[in-house]
């Protein structure tokens, strides 16, 4: 049997004349020709090890530490023609570059094509199920508690909707509320009103994936994304190299066919880095010939994610100003993966699988809002109603569930 595991074992003690640990090759060889490999990934070169090796079984530590791409190609080599089962095993955390992809399969359990449900098994672990260490180490669970309250949530409550790093940590998909639309923003889809104001945003990538989204916005300023497209193969932040003259046939292709954009005035906004054309026709110009055309779009950063901030917070009743259809499906997946910059404080790793949210933000800073404001204190005690008419203030309707935005500039 061979069985590859992600970090050194401890137990060389344990296995004196069972097996011989080779410190080099970081191989234990156990007298009966089975062996376990220890091994490790920190960039895409290093699992360059695995190419055309066979393992029975592979152990991952902190899995989600690991990127999906980097999963996704270390799985097949568990393979082999002997009669040992095939598995593989993942221990993790919430949080990390992979926690959305794990959650999406052991947590959510949203399956893609490919993946059978029957293969994946989930068993959560909290520390209190850790008998042997509560017995030896009763105040570590003090520790836990005194962690900041998102590590708190996820490392000793096994929260896996919120993580330390996440960088859009307001996104919630919650499926109970696609009708009500409270505490979600991710809603199902809905006929598009003809009067309402619809864009295009762009983020151009050949070798990385590039994004298009189309959106709607209400009377209230609130923003609606219908539809997208994603030039992503099936490897995450690969992308499908389609040329300017493909993508942008097929995105007017869209907008004359589709019942949500055909017939409509589309304003576009892009990266100005469309408009280089230091080696020749700019892409900007190529979606000119389609009839695709686009404005600069504003690509400062650090203003361009609180616009997205601003538009994902919840009003006390749970109504954003931002949603996305649950057809959008690149948004839903990239957009909680993304991290934090270790060394940009406020600014988003571009490590990540960013295109999705670069897009959004180019479309954002077209319409900026201002954040809202705390409500004020509750003064209704002190209103003629309350002091002189008796009448109690959950017996007065509401005029409004949800507070007008103030649009700073833009259509």
């Amino acid at each position: 049997m061979k069985l590859i595991l992600a970090s050194a074992s401890p137990r060389r003690k344990e296995l004196l004349g069972i097996a011989r640990y080779n410190d080099k090759d970081k191989v234990l060889k156990f007298n009966n020709g089975s062996t376990i490999n220890f091994m490790y990934c920190d960039n895409d070169k290093d699992l360059d090890r695995l190419q055309g090796v066979e393992y029975d079984i592979i152990f991952l530590d902190e899995a989600t530490q690991l990127r999906e791409d980097w999963i996704r190609r270390i799985i097949p080599s568990v393979r082999g023609v002997n009669e040992c089962p095939k598995r593989v095993y993942y221990t993790c955390n919430p949080g990390g570059q992979g926690h959305s992809y794990i959650k999406r399969i052991f947590i959510d359990k949203k399956y893609e094509q490919g993946e059978d449900p029957k293969d994946y098994t989930f068993i959560q672990s909290l520390v209190t199920d850790n008998k042997v260490l509560m017995d030896s180490q009763p105040d570590y669970i003090k520790q836990l508690e005194a962690l900041p309250s998102k590590l708190r949530k996820a490392w000793l409550e096994g929260d896996w909707d919120v993580y330390e790093g996440q960088f859009f940590e307001e996104f919630r998909d919650n499926p109970d509320h696609y009708e009500d639309r409270q505490w979600t923003h991710v809603i199902k889809p809905f006929p598009i009103p003809d009067n309402w104001t619809i864009y295009r945003g762009l983020d151009w990538g050949y070798n990385k994936p590039f994004s298009c989204g189309w959106w709607a916005v209400d009377y209230d300023g609130v923003v609606y994304r219908i539809l997208e497209l994603y030039g992503c193969n099936k490897t995450p932040n690969e992308g499908v190299k389609w040329t300017p003259p493909q993508v942008f046939a097929e995105i007017h292709r869209i907008e004359t066919e589709h019942r949500w954009l055909a017939g409509k005035k589309i304003t576009g906004i892009a990266d100005p880095a469309i408009w280089d054309a230091e080696t020749g026709e700019s892409i900007a110009e190529v979606a000119a010939k389609h009839q695709v055309y686009f404005t600069p779009g504003d690509n400062k950063r650090i203003p361009g994610w609180m616009q997205i901030h601003y538009r994902l917070a919840f009003d006390d009743n749970g109504f954003p100003m931002m949603y996305v259809f649950s057809n959008c499906k690149a948004f839903i997946r990239t957009i909680p993966l993304l991290q934090y910059d270790e060394h940009k404080p406020e600014d988003l790793d571009t490590d990540g699988e960013d295109h999705v949210a670069d897009e959004v933000r180019y479309f954002c800073m077209s319409r900026p809002i201002k954040p809202r404001v705390a409500a004020a204190p509750d003064k209704y005690n002190e209103t003629p109603m309350a002091m002189f008419l008796d009448i109690p203030k959950e017996d007065i309707k509401a005029v409004s569930r949800r507070p007008r935005m103030e649009i700073i500039d833009g259509d």
